[in-house]
């Protein structure tokens, strides 16, 4: 008798290499560049406020020039501060985006997270503007990653639905519209959960990581609601509402 191994156990290639990229750049850092070097590195690929409000740049421009005001959308989530740090955004990452990797693809997967990140700094932009702290980290792409999740895994029989018998698949079983998933008292409790616990963070109440490491809570909201509200647009599964007359949920 023959036992397929459980999909929790099988992480997509995708996602390792997303994090193998991601372990690689700190390595580099830390082992290879100088201090200076790595303050360069930082400035020229995080994502900074202040680059897109020239009167907040009283010292005169930022490495990367305007080249740095489009790809610091994106390479920011792949800078983090230290070994905490990474390793949090990796276990959230590997927990969400797991799930939903399998479900849209790789070739769907990439953009989405590129999508979201973007969207965590575009809402850092919104409610940080001209400010020169750097933004880093994936948490943007991670809270993109539970949005999404959190539009098909509490389903019946999706990845955390505890009654269901085969844990075969559980990534793809359609999704409710986003108007009838706000009505499932799960979903509700988990964004309840989620976007309490980021206040606590960002307001200060609660620690994340480091005592001086700012939680940048904004970008977290932009990239869980584009994760949350673009789902559909990255979806290849049937959704439920065309699915109620097919074919039986597994």
């Amino acid at each position: 008798m023959s036992h397929s191994r459980q999909p929790i156990f099988n992480v997509p290639p995708v996602v390792v290499t997303l994090l193998v990229v991601l372990g690689l750049i700190h390595a580099v850092r830390g082992l290879l560049l100088s201090d200076e070097l790595d303050r360069i590195l930082i400035w020229t690929f995080a994502f900074v406020p202040a680059r897109y409000d020239a009167s907040a740049l009283i010292d005169g421009v930022l490495p990367g020039g305007w080249g740095a005001e489009i790809w610091g959308f994106f390479s920011y989530a792949f800078l983090h501060a230290d070994l905490m740090h990474i390793g949090f955004n990796g276990i959230w990452l590997l927990a969400f985006a797991s799930p939903v990797e399998r479900r849209f693809g790789g070739l769907r997967f990439l953009p989405f997270f590129a999508v979201t990140v973007a969207a965590g700094a575009l809402a850092h932009l919104l409610t940080h503007a001209g400010e020169l702290a750097p933004l880093i980290g994936a948490s943007a792409g991670v809270s993109g990653a539970m949005g999404a999740a959190a539009r098909f895994a509490f389903e019946p029989g999706g990845p955390l639905d505890m009654w269901q018998r085969n844990r075969e698949d559980t990534h793809r079983v359609p999704a409710a519209p986003l108007l009838v998933a706000l009505r499932n008292p799960r979903v509700l409790t988990f964004l309840a959960v989620w976007f309490g616990l980021n206040l606590l963070f960002g307001l200060g109440s609660m620690p994340l990581v480091a005592e001086s490491q700012t939680v940048a809570w904004e970008a977290h909201v932009g990239g869980f609601l584009a994760g949350l509200l673009l789902f559909s647009a990255f979806d290849p599964v049937e959704p439920l509402r065309a699915a109620e007359d097919g074919p039986t949920l597994h």
